[in-house]
């Protein structure tokens, strides 16, 4: 089974680690736009016109599955994408909402959602989970973290300043933090530690795993995954990050 990952940038590479580790895909052809990247800050429409650029750069392979990793694109593109592609096409709100429920059952938690301000904006996570009966719900757009991750600071003062920067009027920890960008898993670490381990960190990558699996058939698994990565400019770092991120030789 081969596919196909869509990201604004190097964010969707936590998808595409989690995919490997449970070894679900033949093959995996990874797109970055990195040329426009980041979308959070693009108005609706530019956000849709991307998106379906990108489901035409796909069309150049026979991919079973496409796989938006980007959380603006899923909150904003999603039907139009479906509509203008050849093959399934699976966003990653509804598997966070999805993996929220299994991971924290009580609807009476804490949820601090991070997002892109334009994700934010759609209040995606917010509608999903109120039909599930959470209400004690928190949004906050953390935009910086995307620059932060493409410049690969993964730790440090930079990235410690901006978390002060964003949780530092928090009253307490929350009881899980929805890592609503696909380039925050990639300072997942930080994040937990930020919050003394407290909370319950609802991660991209394996909301879509638990997701695909409670959708599609692997009864298949795939010692060797053939990785193909693109990017709409400088394919070189984004390979770069790709071998450092998912540890390849």
């Amino acid at each position: 089974m081969r596919v196909g990952v869509f990201d604004s940038g190097v964010g969707g590479l936590s998808v595409v680690k989690s995919l490997l580790e449970h070894k679900l895909f033949e093959e995996i052809i990874y797109f970055g736009d990195t040329a426009r990247v980041p979308y959070g800050v693009k108005d609706p429409n530019t956000i849709i016109r991307y998106s379906l650029e990108a489901i035409e750069f796909f069309k150049n392979f026979e991919i079973d599955l496409l796989i938006t990793a980007c959380n603006t694109v899923s909150a904003y593109a999603l039907d139009e994408m479906r509509l203008h592609s050849n093959c399934d096409v699976i966003g990653v709100v509804d598997p966070g909402v999805l993996a929220l429920k299994n991971a924290v059952p009580s609807t009476q938690a804490d949820i601090l959602i991070l997002g892109t301000k334009a994700t934010v904006k759609s209040g995606a996570y917010e509608k999903g989970l109120n039909l599930l009966g959470y209400e004690r719900l928190t949004a906050k757009a953390t935009g910086l973290l995307v620059p932060i991750v493409e410049e690969g600071l993964y730790e440090g003062e930079v990235l410690q300043s901006a978390l002060h920067h964003y949780f530092g009027d928090l009253e307490k920890a929350p009881d899980a933090v929805i890592l609503g960008c696909t380039h925050f898993p990639l300072v997942a670490k930080a994040i937990d530690a930020y919050f003394e381990g407290k909370s319950t960190l609802i991660h991209s990558g394996e909301a879509i795993v638990e997701y695909l699996q409670s959708h599609y058939d692997f009864s298949r698994r795939f010692e060797h995954t053939e990785l193909k990565f693109f990017a709409s400019e400088n394919p070189e770092g984004l390979r770069r990050v790709a071998k450092e991120w998912l540890n390849l030789a």
